[in-house]
């Protein structure tokens, strides 16, 4: 096949509805309004996610009103297909919810990176997406996706892994990144007013500093001005994590900055590259 007239492929691998509108939404937005095929994969049902009692009115449960939301984004953001995989909301670091057996950072990994591998053989993208080392902002689902994730990445293309596909390697691996100098900025800003950027958030369960220390190359940013009507229209999908305003805690000031600047950055972790001129395309 004239590899110029192949297919485009993408699959986001992310931990709970929202990632994927209030994250690298735009970049997501963009390739589907140009005739990528794009692909989710949702590791859970965001059920410790915080929601008002006035959202709940007439929904099952936290975790039916936000995978409902989650289809409703998948529409606005134009995406081919969302598969979700059968673990629980862990919460943040140190809530009672990470002690759940059914919680995602309570599963064998080793058993999430299977799953995740079989569905890379499925779909076939070219390209992989899913969070940083760090998980971002050190949410421990995210952390946890990312090195699945990254497991299945390899995975897919090893003939010793059997499964109901045949290999399949994609060509490229990104992670998503956070502007670090705005990170920084807040970290300075709430000392200014006195306040701890080691504690932030409405449970003062993340530490800014750490984030902000934390520096990874950027190979690739993707502008997506064009289709930022569509991030928007996603977002507000989430009305009950503030998708209809800005979203509650830190991803208020990173939805705050991308309103701004509308732009995602990704790390390109395979092939591993030196640090050269930015792209302006995963599939460059």
């Amino acid at each position: 096949m004239d590899k110029s007239r192949e297919k485009r492929t993408i699959l986001s691998v992310l931990a709970h509805p929202d990632d994927e509108s209030f994250g690298m939404g735009g970049t997501l937005a963009m390739y589907a309004e140009n005739g990528t095929d794009v692909h989710l994969i949702c590791a859970t049902r965001g059920e410790a996610g915080e929601v008002d009692p006035e959202f709940l009115d007439g929904q099952p449960s936290i975790a039916h009103l936000r995978e409902t939301e989650l289809h409703c984004a998948v529409d606005k953001l134009g995406l081919k297909e969302v598969k979700l995989l059968s673990y629980r909301d862990s919460g943040m670091t140190g809530s009672p919810d990470n002690s759940n057996p059914e919680a995602l950072i309570n599963a064998p990994q080793d058993q999430v990176a299977k799953e995740i591998a079989e569905h890379i053989r499925q779909i076939k993208p070219q390209v992989i997406l899913t969070f940083d080392p760090i998980g971002g902002y050190r949410h421990p689902d995210h952390i946890f996706v990312h090195q699945a994730a990254t497991k299945a990445f390899y995975l897919a293309g090893d003939p010793a892994f059997k499964s109901s596909y045949p290999p399949f390697k994609p060509g490229k691996l990104y992670y998503h990144t956070i502007p670090r100098h705005f990170v920084r900025f807040n970290v300075r800003l709430l000392r200014l007013m006195g306040k701890d950027p080691s504690k932030y958030g409405k449970n003062k369960d993340i530490d800014l500093t750490q984030i902000a220390g934390q520096e990874f190359p950027v190979h690739v940013r993707i502008n997506y001005k064009a289709v930022k009507d569509k991030k928007d229209a996603a977002a507000a999908c989430h009305a009950s994590q503030g998708g209809g305003g800005l979203p509650r805690g830190f991803i208020k000031w990173i939805i705050w900055l991308l309103r701004i600047k509308p732009e995602d950055q990704f790390m390109q972790a395979y092939p591993e590259l030196e640090q050269i001129a930015v792209k302006r395309d995963l599939f460059s």
